[in-house]
């Protein structure tokens, strides 16, 4: 694994996990792990259970000990270790966005095509699709029960933002992550979405807004302690993002990816509504969809909660009795165990390297509409 971090720490946990609840195919082994600095690595390898670690990805990718690549590093470093690590013969997961630009994504998807005839897998990482309520969600609409696909309607909300003096974190800035709330937070409900309806994006209309235009450089840019210097340096990604959307089955969209929703740490939302019902997701309530069948007496009829314990709901059945509640990190189990699987199968996981092409080309749209005034402009297909 590439990276320590917050996502480092998530996706440590569900490759621990994963083969203690499920029935992989295969052993999974915490190999190594690799940080730039190598107290925090070393560290980071003695509480998440890795049995070596790196100081360079390069040496990482060599090692002949080592299958799988797991990248969770910044967006701006996704494209080359991926190439690298494909070109060296290992399957390969990463976090989303799947790159910082379409170009980049496009040569990552390209690569992971020419290995695949090899027998070289790769996914990223769209965690949502991995919530067994998200995931009961699509079962329902590929069954047909919402009928024609009409509106979508999706958030996703966070606050922690709103303080002006929050430091100039790599979130911040473009060169590192690519765009802000947009990517960050936008790309989950753009992937959501689309698995979920079975369709395409093809066209949005998108206003962007930075809202906190300089912040204070973070102590170690100057070489301080503590969380902040007094020197400020300029925000480079949106603050917020709203974007109407057009999708290939006839949908239409609505999307907000916010960091500064005051009061709202983790607010994923989802609703699509059809000819004949509706579903409705919200992150801060995981296990919890809402349905309602509109081919019932009207009289009585309206939203119902289905609580997504069951051992017949997706991912359920290893866990535990009904009601008992799953978490976030869940979804970072349920990740591991259908990457392996499809490795061990010899069939290509998903979301595919080519989703994360299809979402980024999405998030391009969207700055190109909002350098337009928010013209609607298609969602371009890569040449």
């Amino acid at each position: 694994m590439v990276g320590h971090a917050f996502m480092g720490a998530a996706h440590s946990h569900a490759w621990r996990t994963a083969g203690r609840f499920f029935d992989l195919p295969y052993r999974v082994e915490l190999a190594a792990v690799c940080g730039r600095s190598p107290e925090r690595t070393a560290q980071a390898a003695a509480k998440y259970g890795w049995e070596s670690y790196e100081t360079d990805w390069r040496t990482l990718v060599g090692r002949s000990d080592i299958d799988v690549i797991d990248i969770c590093t910044p967006g701006d470093s996704h494209a080359e270790i991926a190439l690298a690590a494909l070109a060296a013969g290992k399957h390969v997961l990463c976090e989303k966005p799947l790159a910082n630009s379409v170009s980049e994504a496009a040569d990552m998807t390209r690569a992971a095509e020419l290995a695949e005839a090899a027998g070289i897998r790769s996914m990223v990482a769209f965690n949502y699709r991995r919530v067994p309520a998200l995931a009961l969600a699509r079962q329902l609409v590929e069954a047909g029960r919402l009928g024609t696909i009409h509106q979508v309607r999706a958030q996703y909300l966070q606050d922690w933002l709103v303080d002006p003096e929050f430091p100039l974190a790599w979130r911040l800035r473009k060169d590192r992550a690519g765009s802000g709330a947009l990517g960050d937070l936008g790309a989950h409900s753009v992937d959501a979405a689309q698995f979920l309806t079975g369709q395409r994006i093809t066209s949005v209309g998108a206003l962007l807004e930075t809202f906190v235009t300089e912040r204070p450089l973070p102590a170690e840019a100057s070489g301080l302690s503590g969380t902040a210097s007094a020197e400020r340096g300029e925000v480079t990604v949106d603050d917020a993002a709203l974007f109407t959307a057009r999708f290939d089955g006839g949908a239409i969209g609505v999307f907000e990816a916010t960091r500064f929703a005051t009061g709202h740490k983790n607010a994923m939302r989802i609703e699509i509504s059809g000819s004949a019902g509706t579903l409705a997701f919200d992150a801060e309530s995981l296990n919890e969809l809402a349905f309602y069948d509109r081919t019932q007496d009207q009289d009585t009829a309206g939203f119902r909660r289905i609580q997504v314990t069951e051992s017949t709901h997706p991912y359920l059945d290893a866990w535990w009795p009904p009601g008992h509640l799953l978490g976030y990190e869940h979804t970072f189990t349920h990740q591991v165990r259908d990457f392996v699987a499809a490795v061990a199968a010899g069939e290509d996981p998903r979301p595919s390297f080519a989703d994360g092409l299809q979402v980024q080309r999405v998030l391009a749209a969207v700055e190109s509409s909002a350098a337009a005034s928010g013209a609607h402009v298609p969602v371009h297909p890569v040449p």
